[in-house]
């Protein structure tokens, strides 16, 4: 799991350094280098999360559930912080743009949410299916699939924000979260978050009794 973290860290220093060399200079703010970083970071945390929950699996012991979502938990909060210091980094060696940090702390925020969900996902994904090859592939093509599903519909698009989470990720790294927003943000992590999970743990249930 240590490599793939390690790929996960990677690939924020590598986009982040990417968009600051070659975003024109008056559009580089905290919210244009951070988003993207995010993003693709989010891609790859749920891996790690598939990999808890295949441990998790290999031995159900009760107390370990807990344990496995706090670490998972941790290492996700601990990404999205990552990706946040290395946006804020890339902004700051190069400030050339205007009101660099407009809504910086709402992105900032949004940011270890994303990767937080993200890895939830992961771990759902992983009490749900195997092998972990499928599990890792799920977290993408689920989650994206839906997404392209409601988009292809004019009536169904709005509907993106609610039951998806990229179009929840969209919300969160703007920097201009309102009331709905958030609602939109619990809605997606009550389904994608709890719900997920809650459906791989009684699998976990079913298949140690």
């Amino acid at each position: 799991m240590r490599w793939l973290i390690a790929i996960t860290l990677l690939l924020g220093v590598v986009t982040a350094a990417a968009l600051s060399a070659v975003l024109p200079a008056g559009d580089r703010t905290f919210q244009a280098i951070v988003s993207p970083v995010h993003l693709l970071m989010s891609v790859t945390v749920p891996f790690t999360g598939v990999l808890l929950a295949r441990d998790l699996r290999r031995s159900p012991v009760a107390a370990r559930v807990g344990r496995t979502f706090l670490i998972g938990t941790l290492i996700a909060a601990g990404a999205g912080v990552f990706g946040d210091v290395v946006g804020a980094v890339a902004v700051a060696i190069a400030p050339h743009a205007a009101d660099l940090w407009h809504g910086a702390g709402t992105v900032a925020v949004g940011g270890v949410l994303v990767q937080v969900l993200a890895q939830l996902v992961g771990i759902g994904m992983g009490l749900l299916l195997r092998p972990v090859a499928v599990a890792c592939l799920a977290t993408i093509v689920v989650p994206l699939g839906l997404w392209l599903l409601l988009g292809a519909v004019d009536a169904l698009q709005p509907a993106r924000a609610w039951l998806t989470p990229f179009g929840s990720v969209q919300n969160l790294l703007s920097g201009r979260m309102t009331a709905v927003a958030w609602a939109q943000w619990l809605v997606v992590l009550a389904l994608w978050g709890v719900g997920l999970n809650a459906a791989g743990l009684a699998r976990l249930r079913r298949a140690t009794t």
